[in-house]
């Protein structure tokens, strides 16, 4: 399933997005960036649970990559969010979380989202709450995962900082 709008296209990944998945995290900033080949067999493994927006050339300027947790099928875990900069600010990372879960309900019945966001991640904070706020659902936070869980590595820059686990779901 396609959705279209803002400019992009929005559907499935395909095993050809990988290099390009893999240089819009390395270009965000914000992510912890993995490998190239991580990217290509994320696109090809977890194609169902991904959603790419592409450019009027086909070109990947925003996905989100998430699997349905093994141990709760009814939970989509996003994984990661990035959308190019010329891309920013004009409503693409929601409409992908939308077409992502809207595709995988679809698929597999009502499901609920979880993510994990640092502390200073405002644009994350930001993107999921609204997309709790489109969809009439509840937000609960915890930390998953405290800094001294992190190994430290020299590019840490003073250790990683806690992910707080963001559960979205209907109100309870």
């Amino acid at each position: 399933m396609t959705t279209r709008g803002a400019g992009v296209d929005i559907g499935p990944a395909r095993p050809t997005d990988g290099a390009d998945l893999w240089r819009l995290a390395r270009g965000s900033g914000e992510l912890d960036v993995n490998s190239p080949y991580s990217y290509l067999l994320w696109c090809r493994d977890f194609a169902g649970t991904t959603a790419v927006a592409r450019d009027d050339s086909g070109r990947a300027v925003g996905f989100v990559t998430g699997y349905l947790r093994p141990e709760a099928p009814g939970t989509l875990f996003v994984w990661q969010v990035a959308v190019d900069g010329s891309y920013r600010g004009t409503g693409v990372a929601g409409r992908l979380l939308d077409a992502l879960s809207a595709r995988v309900a679809a698929e597999h019945g009502p499901i609920r989202l979880e993510a994990t966001v640092t502390p200073g991640n405002v644009a994350s904070d930001r993107l999921f709450r609204s997309y709790a706020r489109r969809h009439g659902a509840t937000v609960t936070q915890e930390v998953l995962f405290p800094s001294a869980a992190f190994p430290d590595t020299p590019d840490a820059d003073g250790g990683h900082e806690p992910e707080v686990l963001y559960r979205i779901g209907p109100p309870t």
